[in-house]
């Protein structure tokens, strides 16, 4: 059985805004002579929603991202403030990124591990039906999203095509069909 590795020392490197890294040096629980430094980002958990409308599309957004220097789509999310409830940060996530929202609560799908290698969060998944345009956007200073509704059917091709790349909004789509089923195109 493999066994929690045991925790010799942290060294906080740094607070990076969105990140605080640190270096870890821990020891093997049954090798006493394997002992190794590693690195880890604590941040704070992220949410995604896949907002659909009556007319059952799907409201994703594309933006520009710095990580890959290019537009991605991608559905709602964000950072989940602290204290605050993941449910509710991804409505307000999608409200002001889209201005979509239904007066339905929107439902869990699931949590990911984003890269538990060296990440210490998590990713809450949801969908919210019955999405309507209710205000314009209320975006962040330094963000540029467009808004497109892509009809539900259609996303297994954009996301086989490439045309929807991110990991995230991947495994939301992924627990979303497995609760609803796949769309039949």
């Amino acid at each position: 059985m493999i066994e929690h590795w045991t925790t010799s020392r942290i060294t906080k490197i740094g607070d990076f805004k969105i990140f605080t890294l640190f270096e870890i040096e821990r020891n093997h629980p049954t090798l006493l002579d394997k002992r190794g430094e590693f690195y880890t980002l604590e941040t704070a958990s992220w949410v995604n929603i896949i907002p659909i409308t009556r007319n059952n599309t799907v409201v994703f957004v594309q933006q520009y991202r710095h990580g890959i220097d290019r537009l991605t789509l991608e559905v709602p999310g964000g950072l989940v403030e602290i204290g605050e409830n993941p449910l509710l940060a991804g409505m307000r996530e999608c409200l002001e990124e889209t201005g979509y929202a239904s007066t339905e609560n929107a439902h869990f799908l699931g949590e990911t591990l984003p890269n538990p290698a060296f990440l210490n969060n998590s990713c809450y998944c949801y969908v919210w039906h019955n999405c309507e345009k209710i205000s314009a956007q209320a975006l962040d200073g330094n963000e540029d999203i467009r808004v497109i509704e892509v009809p539900l059917a259609e996303i297994p091709t954009m996301i086989l095509s490439g045309e929807i790349q991110h990991s995230l909004v991947l495994s939301a789509f992924l627990y979303y069909w497995l609760r609803y089923g796949m769309p039949i195109n």
